[in-house]
């Protein structure tokens, strides 16, 4: 009586077993991967929201409240010239009033000039082109010796000058007669001195 199965002859649950691990690895793998996916979204987003972060902190600037004053505007400034003296017929006094509300700068050195001869007086003592500040109200004054050294053969005669408190300025023209010079202003190696704040 043959009751006995070839030992090998079937086995389904031996031959399917092997597999569940194999899909046990599978989605082990596959939500692992998902996880590291995301872990890596999340860092990159992270890392790209950094520099936003950094930037927006940072883009405040210095306060501009500490900055030079802005140069005068010519029709801020009073621009005014003295009668010569008869005891000083070569020397005239100039003044820039700041009539604005808010500090402002002109150039350290008048520019006067002459009629139409060329150039513009000399600064004594010799300097470069430097700010002057101008607070609200103030006066600046200088003075300007149209005739310098000994008189020369070539000293000139003009019927006007211009006086401008900066070298971009058109300048204020002063008459001659009006400046108690009916007969003109003689000019010879002129010079201006600084600005400054006394008439002294």
């Amino acid at each position: 009586m043959r009751t006995h199965q070839p030992t090998n002859s079937h086995h389904p649950t031996n031959s399917h077993h092997p597999r569940r691990p194999t899909t046990t690895s599978v989605t082990l793998l596959t939500t692992t991967a998902a996880a590291l996916m995301t872990l890596a979204t999340l860092t990159t987003t992270a890392s790209a929201a950094t520099p936003t972060t950094h930037m927006t902190h940072t883009t405040p600037t210095t306060p501009t409240a500490t900055s030079a004053p802005r140069p005068c505007p010519e029709s801020a400034l009073k621009i005014t010239a003295s009668a010569l003296a008869p005891q000083h017929p070569d020397v005239l006094r100039i003044s820039a009033n700041n009539r604005s509300a808010t500090p402002c700068v002109i150039d350290r050195i008048p520019t006067v000039t002459f009629g139409d001869l060329d150039g513009a007086a000399q600064p004594d003592p010799p300097t470069e082109s430097a700010p002057y500040r101008l607070a609200p109200g103030a006066t600046a004054y200088a003075t300007v010796r149209t005739v310098t050294g000994e008189h020369s053969p070539s000293t000139r005669t003009v019927g006007f000058i211009t006086v401008a408190a900066d070298p971009a300025h058109h300048g204020r023209r002063f008459d001659a007669a009006a400046l108690g010079a009916p007969d003109g202003i003689r000019v010879w190696s002129p010079t201006t001195t600084w600005w400054r704040p006394t008439t002294g």
